[in-house]
């Protein structure tokens, strides 16, 4: 029997101190604390997501086996490769305009939503078309893929999303898509329980993004706006779509690269090991949520310093990159040793020969940690056409590399090419780029810890 430990205790007054510390230090910064409040949230959703939605998927992998599950990641995968063409790019864009031009909401909103809308209806279309030239005589495929498409229609409401987050209010976004997710994952449960066909779960899917839409609209109508408001505006959506263009390829791009192993694999091997593969993704990127949140919620204060000091904005980016790619690391180095009794004890000895794919592609988190900070400086920079760069370079590395080494390696081949396609962007590509040489300083110092404590955080 193990003892526990003894409870910490403080001696009287060193709580009262410190809790007073940090309201001092807090007190009239509200935009600090805006963040951290936002942050908060972010997190806490996420976290629930994390533990509820890894065991039921788990659940899921195990009892629909490798193949089924293949075949459901395979169409998830196969969708995602067209949800850039439904978002058009526009979210980055969107969040910066509503920042500046907040009297103008009505009809950034609603032109966003009418460009989602008609974009979301031909993305399904496309897609659903490209599933059944490319596998034409599978009726399972067509469906499974077919479903899952369905939610680019759902696309539109995201935008109230997008409100939320320039607002720094994304708690009405947690609660929106925390309902959205509980109930689905009952759903998801019930259909486990009475043994239903991955249709089905493919059906609970496109459910929970209904859902999730249907309550972001309720809670925009809480806060006291209304969507019967916006308008819809032909010169904001040549603006929007102006600035918006490189980001649609970028996000194609990074979408190639984050799915098309799966893709391939599906079709160069078989739907079996691309459930082998997707069970060790998705242990690869399950912290994958924490840059964006802790990005989304820190980057404008980050913003802000600009204006006070160049040298003060690079010093504090600095210090996120070295936060960002810490973590990454942090993820990275456990998951390397322990990666055979991950897979075996959550997926089960069926999903055992995933463990070195899981060991490979786990390091890819510290690129895509630190790319997450990167984007962000990018795009206010409005570097939009390097981001397309970068993206199109790590989309025709992973498809050069996954052609060359899945036939000889399998899965492990996959994931070599994972993460040398997110590798050679933010190094190489870097090294040869003059505007980029300085993210790449900020990347090496990031990945050595001797520099985190550096005082001056020049890079």
């Amino acid at each position: 029997m193990t003892v526990p430990d003894p409870p910490i205790t403080l001696r009287p007054g060193v709580a009262g101190r410190l809790t007073h510390g940090v309201r001092r230090r807090l007190a009239g910064r509200t935009a600090v604390q805006a963040a951290l409040g936002n942050s908060a949230w972010l997190l806490g959703d996420r976290f629930l997501r994390m533990g509820f939605g890894l065991v039921v998927g788990v659940w899921i992998a195990r009892y629909l086996g490798p193949d089924q599950f293949g075949l459901l990641s395979f169409a998830m995968a196969f969708t995602g490769l067209f949800s850039a063409l439904a978002s058009l790019g526009l979210d980055g864009i969107v969040v910066r305009e509503l920042v500046t031009r907040p009297d103008e909401r009505n009809v950034l909103l609603g032109t966003a939503a009418i460009l989602k809308l008609v974009a979301g209806g031909l993305a399904m279309i496309v897609t659903i078309a490209a599933i059944a030239v490319l596998r034409p005589h599978d009726a399972r495929s067509l469906w499974v893929v077919g479903i899952a498409a369905g939610a680019f229609i759902f696309q539109a409401s995201s935008v109230v999303d997008l409100y939320f987050q320039s607002e720094l209010r994304s708690r009405y976004t947690v609660i929106a898509a925390g309902v959205a997710f509980g109930i689905s994952t009952i759903a998801r449960i019930l259909l486990l329980v009475t043994q239903r066909s991955v249709i089905a779960f493919a059906w609970a899917t496109l459910g929970e993004t209904a859902l999730a839409a249907i309550f972001l609209l309720i809670a925009y109508r809480w806060t006291g706006a209304r969507a019967r408001a916006w308008e819809f505006s032909a010169r904001v959506a040549r603006l929007l779509l102006k600035d918006s263009w490189p980001l649609i390829l970028s996000s194609i791009s990074i979408t190639i690269a984050m799915r098309i192993d799966q893709i391939m694999i599906g079709q160069m091997l078989s739907d079996r090991e691309v459930g082998l593969y997707a069970a060790a993704a998705r242990m690869s990127e399950v912290g994958y949520f924490i840059p964006s949140i802790i990005v989304t919620s820190i980057f404008p204060t980050i913003i802000t310093t600009r204006r006070q000091s160049e040298a003060l904005f690079y010093v504090r980016l600095q210090k996120l990159m070295n936060v960002l790619v810490g973590l990454g690391l942090a993820m990275a180095l456990p998951v390397t040793l322990l990666a055979p009794l991950l897979m075996r004890m959550l997926f089960g000895a069926q999903y055992a020969e995933a463990a070195n794919a899981l060991r490979i592609m786990v390091w890819a988190g510290c690129f895509v940690f630190f790319g997450s900070g990167w984007s962000s400086w990018m795009l206010l920079e409005n570097r939009t056409k390097t981001m397309l760069l970068f993206q199109l370079n790590a989309a025709a590395v992973n498809i050069a590399l996954n052609l060359v080494l899945i036939p000889r390696l399998g899965i492990d081949g996959a994931a070599y090419a994972t993460l040398l396609s997110y590798a050679v962007g933010h190094t190489v590509l870097a090294a040869i780029i003059p505007s980029q040489r300085r993210a790449l300083r900020m990347l090496v110092r990031a990945a050595i810890p001797l520099y985190w404590f550096s005082r001056d955080g020049r890079t």
